[in-house]
């Protein structure tokens, strides 16, 4: 297995507020997370950092590898409900911090079992032979207008509301988290991202840097690739192959 990852301030911003935490917990069995805070006065920061270290502490912790599956479910999804409160209780401390919150995406890969959680629009996109699929689906408001049909697939890519997130980590006392499960067949690749990769390159644009490639040159090739077609936002990924 092989772990590649790395964060970028981009071209616009004045502060990164994205963290990206990765790391093995065991022979071929790692842990992926990309945060993307948002809130004024380095509050995004706050909230992304709180959250990526909990989820990351939280589960490499308690895992461990004789789990079945539904135990390891209940562990991803009650460490992000973890980071969820701290968030959420730290906003309410400061006036300054208050509403701030992040995005979560997270991977654990036992072998050829991939858990993966989210929350907001940080992707996870799974890529294996020919092929590349948005595994996640973006908690956004245009997605809602996607899915009730107000809007079509095109518009989704550039409507004006396009970065409105209808969920986050911190934001309120709860929050609903996706979990997804699957085993894919042959050789695959996990990319985990923030919205500043994810607004830039396409399915083919990812797939083609990506799969069959160093991990660490498709890492700075993504990065370099988001930087020169603008690099408005902060830009982060994770790379998982086996």
């Amino acid at each position: 297995m092989f772990l590649a990852s790395k964060t970028d301030i981009g071209r616009k911003r004045d502060e990164n507020q994205d963290r990206v935490r990765c790391g093995f917990l065991g022979e071929n069995i790692s842990l992926s997370i990309v945060c993307d805070g948002m809130g004024g006065a380095l509050s995004g920061g706050v909230a992304s950092e709180e959250a990526v270290n909990i989820i990351y502490e939280r589960i490499s912790s308690n895992f461990r590898p004789d789990w079945p599956p539904n135990r390891i479910r209940n562990l991803m999804l009650t460490a992000v409900h973890a980071a969820n409160t701290i968030v959420y209780e730290k906003s309410k401390e400061d006036i300054e911090k208050n509403g701030m919150g992040t995005t979560c995406v997270a991977a654990l890969v036992c072998g050829k079992h991939c858990y993966v959680v989210n929350v907001g629009d940080s992707r996870c996109y799974l890529m294996t032979e020919g092929k590349i699929r948005q595994v996640t689906t973006d908690h956004t408001y245009v997605r809602m207008l996607f899915e009730q049909g107000q809007i079509t697939e095109e518009e989704l890519k550039t409507h004006q509301m396009r970065n409105v997130i209808t969920r986050a980590v911190g934001v309120e006392p709860d929050v609903d988290v996706d979990y997804f499960e699957f085993e894919p067949d042959g050789n695959f690749t996990l990319l985990l991202c923030s919205d500043g990769l994810s607004n830039y390159c396409s399915n083919e644009i990812i797939y083609g840097f990506v799969f069959g490639k160093n991990l660490d040159n498709a890492v700075a090739d993504l990065i370099n690739y988001s930087n020169e077609q603008g690099g408005k936002d902060n830009i982060s990924v994770a790379l998982v192959a086996n």
